[in-house]
């Protein structure tokens, strides 16, 4: 099974915050339930404006999701099922691969054995072997 790490990249960031920010938000709060430090929250904020997926309120001091930001996330959800979607298959894919390996394992018949020490017995070469050679007669 592969083991994936929980690395959040940029569009998984961006729907946290909007998920925060769906339900009007300070930033505090934002901060602490999208798990950001406030210098790349910040960043993330002046973005997200900019790009028209959130509003600030003054008078009330909150963050809001505009309709486009509810676009974003409703586009998110769909690609996130996909994803986990996609996982589920690579991992029963890997394991299904493991299985035939484990019926018929390598024994890198393949590889060079000159870098490699272990090669298939009938096609060992030795180095410090010279073999006479011979050009056919006719």
């Amino acid at each position: 099974m592969i083991c994936l790490v929980n690395y959040r990249d940029r569009v998984d960031i961006i729907a946290d915050i909007l998920n925060v920010v769906s339900h009007e938000a300070k930033k505090t709060q934002i901060m602490y339930q999208a798990n950001l430090s406030y210098k790349i929250l910040q960043r993330y904020l002046n973005e997200l404006i900019e790009a028209s997926l959130i509003k600030f309120e003054t008078d009330q001091q909150l963050y809001q999701l505009t309709n486009k930001g509810q676009n974003y996330l409703d586009a998110y959800k769909e690609y996130a099922r996909y994803s986990k979607s996609m996982e589920k298959r690579l991992n029963e894919f890997t394991t299904k691969r493991k299985i035939l390996e484990e019926i018929c394992p390598s024994k890198n018949y393949f590889s060079n054995p000159l870098q490699n020490n272990t090669s298939h017995p009938k096609t060992s070469i030795n180095p410090k072997r010279r073999i006479p050679f011979e050009f056919p007669t006719q």
